[in-house]
């Protein structure tokens, strides 16, 4: 950590960030995202169906 000191004598601790990464985007859907997308539109499909179903 990197300490300075104001004018008025307060002491002033900056954190030491950590380096920035970047990350590229694989432009394709991996398996899990997959699943979980089609889990949850079976998931409202079904809830749309049961909110039908009792109405």
């Amino acid at each position: 950590m990197s300490v300075t000191r104001e004018d008025g004598g307060r002491l002033n601790a900056f954190a030491k960030e950590p380096p920035i990464l970047l990350v590229e985007s694989g432009g394709s859907i991996g398996r899990a995202s997959l699943v979980l997308l089609i889990g949850g539109a079976a998931l409202v499909l079904g809830m749309v169906a049961v909110a039908v179903r009792i109405s």
